[in-house]
């Protein structure tokens, strides 16, 4: 009978320790499991994926899968169903490092843990529809979403400006933020940079030329029209301060080629009779808005203006395109110097297309 009960309690204690082993492996096996989606680093490569609204959790883990390089796939994939990635995954931009576990990739697309993006404002921005496309093109805003704000008179007056004059707010730089930042978010971001660029020092450089902050920014904005030479700006800055000095009209080509959406490959004299406030061929003083986004360059030209004299009204009152051709221009105080400079550049230019 004692032998009998000590070969049961033998069988119990074998069953006993064969369940503490599994019990064992099943915690080993659940842990690996854990370490693995939440601890170890999933992916090969960094990689860039945007999300866009509407993606769903199988398409935002091909993409990533495709561009990060995935491990284990089937660690992603579990992530994704634990964490329901379906149902919270947020739109954005979203960086990928090689150093990431499955489960903080998948926090990251239901938390919005977005990388910002590189905005760049630059070039020729002339018109509202070419703004709208550049912002478009690096944002996830639409087109008409970006110049329905630039027209929004309300929207724009609770940053001091209007749709005339919201050139003057837009500040060409490159931008850290947030692909899907909306048109307030990036007019916030214009405004900082507005207010950071009229220091103290640059208000008392344009009441010393009796201007105000839009004034300087419409006159720069004609400077950035005639040219994209740096070095020049001051020069061509200061023959039109000298004009308004002396009460002479500013005609300047660009202006007129902002009343025709700068269509014009070359302003005419049919083109210098347009009726519009802009024309400064028939409209003393400068026109109502800015012509185009200025440059911090030529807003630097103009409060630093080179008046081709040390008096303000008696240097340079005129100036044309240099007849070689390089995209500068020739400067002169008197009608006669100005007239024999231009006839230089129209001799060049007709030998140059007789040839």
């Amino acid at each position: 009978m004692a032998a009998k009960t000590t070969s049961a309690a033998k069988r119990l204690l074998r069953l006993f320790a064969l369940i503490c082993l599994l019990a064992v492996c099943a915690a080993a096996a659940v842990f690996a499991l854990w370490y693995q989606d939440n601890r170890r680093a999933n992916f090969t490569s960094f990689a860039e994926v945007y999300i866009y609204p509407g993606t769903d959790a199988s398409s935002a883990l091909e993409q990533i899968a495709s561009k990060a390089g995935v491990k284990n796939r089937r660690s992603l994939v579990r992530s994704f169903e634990k964490k329901q990635v379906d149902s919270f995954i947020t739109p954005g931009h979203y960086s990928i490092q090689p150093t990431h576990s499955s489960v903080y990739v998948a926090r990251m697309l239901n938390n919005g843990w977005q990388t910002p993006v590189r905005l760049t404002l630059e070039g020729n921005l002339r018109l509202k529809s070419g703004i709208a496309s550049k912002i478009s093109s690096q944002l996830l805003v639409d087109s008409l979403e970006v110049i329905r704000a630039l027209e929004d008179e309300k929207l724009l007056s609770g940053y001091g400006f209007t749709p005339r004059d919201v050139f003057s707010l837009l500040v060409p730089a490159t931008y850290q933020i947030y692909w899907t930042a909306t048109m307030e978010d990036f007019l916030d971001i214009q405004k900082k940079a507005y207010d950071s660029f009229w220091t103290s020092a640059n208000d008392a450089k344009a009441a010393a030329l009796g201007l105000s902050r839009k004034q300087v920014s419409i006159l720069a904005s004609i400077v950035k029209g005639e040219t994209n030479y740096v070095p020049e700006m001051p020069k061509i800055a200061g023959v039109y301060l000298n004009r308004l000095e002396k009460g002479m009209l500013l005609q300047a080509d660009p202006t007129v080629a902002f009343c025709f959406d700068y269509k014009p490959t070359r302003i005419l004299n049919k083109h210098l009779r347009v009726d519009s406030p802009y024309n400064t061929y028939i409209h003393p003083g400068l026109p109502p808005g800015p012509i185009c986004v200025p440059t911090k360059d030529a807003l630097e030209a103009v409060l630093n203006p080179d008046y081709g004299s040390p008096v303000r009204g008696q240097g340079n009152f005129y100036f044309c395109a240099n007849p070689d051709f390089t995209r500068t221009h020739v400067f002169a105080r008197t009608l006669s110097e100005h007239n024999r400079n231009a006839d230089a550049f129209r001799a060049e230019l007709n030998r140059r297309s007789r040839r």
